[in-house]
């Protein structure tokens, strides 16, 4: 997966996930078109403790989102 793609699908996940802004992620091949990212990142709790966040994003080779989860 090129750069622009991991670009493009990065702004796609730090709208639904801003504390994911700066985490780079990584990417495993799934079949021929598509693609895992798994970013990881720390969120800010209002009570000031941290929750650490997984989020997984399933995409094609355009760069399309087919499939995202996160933990808890």
């Amino acid at each position: 997966m090129d750069k622009a793609l991991q670009d493009k699908i990065s702004r796609q996940v730090v709208r639904s996930f801003p504390e994911m802004k700066g985490a780079r992620p990584s990417v495993k091949r799934q079949g021929e078109a598509r693609f895992l990212l798994i970013y990881k990142a720390k969120a800010e709790l209002p009570n000031g403790r941290t929750l650490n966040r997984i989020v997984r994003v399933v995409a094609d080779d355009r760069g399309g989102i087919v499939k995202m989860s996160t933990s808890r």
